[in-house]
């Protein structure tokens, strides 16, 4: 019989309740509103996603990568262990509460990678990080993005405007991207109008469904020349 769940922490959001919650060493669910967010023994498309996003920066002299979403950090942790020692990687992550969790009683999932010294965490809206890097000096850019947010892009998804999948959202994403450079998602699902978006915005659209059986989620990966 299963343990039952602990509930380790609530606070309130404009979603709903927010809740860590915990019934073995290595057990965790976050919550929202009573929807499950992400658990702890269900993380391979987040691990391929870090994956994906740094696999070409091995051997890049001081790669940059810029991560959107922290959740319980296993995204960044497959990053930081495709990426060299001289790396520089932003995690923009828009509640503080999760960030607390991955220097706490998440650390133990991932080796505590919120603390390793490549790692910056920034309490913004990704969406902002990302329009900041687009404006900025060419080495302020990024040679990868990547969102790992608990929403992906969907067909309800506003063509144009949406702050992190619509036209405009992309077309910032590639001018926060220096030559080379790779924007890759998480998504719950295929979205055909979010690829042919990508398209349009100059970059070269794959997709993987990490697994092999089960709910399989869906990575976009966008490259540019």
């Amino acid at each position: 019989m299963a343990k039952p769940w602990k509930t380790l922490e609530s606070v309130t959001t404009d979603e709903g309740v927010l809740e860590l919650r915990q019934r073995d060493a290595r057990d965790f669910l976050i919550t929202v509103g009573g929807l499950v967010l992400m658990n702890s023994l269900a993380n391979r498309s987040e691990v391929v996603l870090g994956q994906l996003g740094c696999k070409k920066l091995q051997t890049h002299k001081q790669p940059r990568i810029l991560v959107g979403g922290l959740g319980m950090g296993y995204t960044l942790k497959a990053a930081l262990d495709s990426l060299p020692a001289s790396a520089h990687v932003v995690v923009a992550e828009l509640n503080p509460v999760v960030l607390g969790w991955c220097q706490g009683p998440l650390a133990v999932l991932t080796d505590d990678a919120v603390h390793d010294p490549r790692v910056k965490v920034e309490i913004i809206d990704v969406a902002q990080r990302v329009r900041r890097a687009s404006q900025a000096e060419p080495s302020e850019r990024f040679d990868a993005i990547i969102f790992d947010l608990y929403k992906g892009p969907h067909f309800r998804t506003d063509p144009v405007n949406d702050p992190l999948y619509g036209s405009r959202a992309i077309a910032h994403a590639r001018a926060a991207l220096k030559p080379g450079g790779a924007f890759v998602i998480w998504g719950e699902n295929y979205d055909e109008g979010f690829a042919k978006r990508l398209q349009k915005a100059g970059f070269k659209v794959s997709r993987q469904r990490p697994g092999r059986g089960g709910l399989r989620h869906v990575v976009f990966i966008a490259e540019t020349s």
